[in-house]
């Protein structure tokens, strides 16, 4: 049997982040938040966060962006990510038959549970995917105790 630490704060952490990611879905479509110069709508790219042993890892799903247009950073309790997807310059709006991908502005943000060492974290942008390493605090971390013979 795998005894499982319990968090009494990952449910209510999950739990806002979902109302977090509802309430900037509202207030991008309020707003009517659009691309400078374009009259297009931002875009929300879609992300996973699991946990392992030693982390927690955000991926989001970030195709057709470079590294360098991506905005990772952590501000207070917070972990922000934005960025820009561009139209191709050779390519005009109007000539599309169909649009379905997201282009413009993005802005996730998501909060930090204060069991995470923020000098650790590390940005990964690789095929498209960013993956975001936060390093659990060493107290929170398994660890093994040795059991010793006592004869």
């Amino acid at each position: 049997m795998t005894l499982t630490r319990w968090d009494p704060f990952k449910d209510l952490l999950r739990i806002q982040e979902r109302m977090n990611h509802m309430f900037d879905d509202s207030m991008v479509r309020s707003r009517g938040e659009k691309e400078p110069g374009t009259g297009r709508p931002g875009w929300t790219p879609t992300v996973d966060i699991f946990e392992t042993p030693d982390d927690i890892v955000l991926l989001a799903d970030l195709p057709g962006l470079a590294p360098d247009s991506l905005d990772v950073r952590v501000e207070g309790n917070s972990l922000i990510l934005a960025g820009e997807r561009r139209l191709d310059e050779d390519v005009q709006e109007e000539n599309f038959h169909r649009m379905e991908r997201g282009y413009g502005l993005f802005r996730r943000s998501f909060t930090l549970p204060a069991t995470i060492r923020q000098e650790g974290i590390r940005a990964e942008h690789k095929n498209g995917v960013l993956r975001v390493t936060l390093p659990k605090a060493e107290s929170l971390r398994p660890k093994k105790i040795h059991v010793e013979n006592g004869s």
